[in-house]
């Protein structure tokens, strides 16, 4: 099983954060959700809140998001979000 899975954290402005990832946790509209490296297939509608990240170096890093989609796939993760601030 893969140690890390690639991570895009993406505004219709800009891209957040583009990196590999232990794990992150991240709102969804019905509760929270977790991935790791190895996750099967997923499609989730994003709720509002912090979506906390853990880097490849460790380092926890944290945004605060609302609304979009995160979709995982063959060890990638993609966050669309409608909008995403620093926390």
């Amino acid at each position: 099983m893969a140690r890390l899975m690639e991570l895009r954290v993406v505004t219709p402005e800009k891209v957040v954060f583009e990196g590999a990832a232990r794990s992150l946790v991240a709102p969804a509209w019905d509760g929270w959700v977790g991935v790791l490296p190895g996750h099967a297939p997923f499609l989730t509608l994003l709720g509002s809140g912090p979506i906390e990240v853990d880097s490849e170096s460790g380092e926890r890093r944290a945004f605060g998001i609302s609304g979009g989609v995160m979709k995982v796939e063959s060890n990638e993760v993609m966050v669309l979000a409608d909008r995403v601030e620093p926390s």
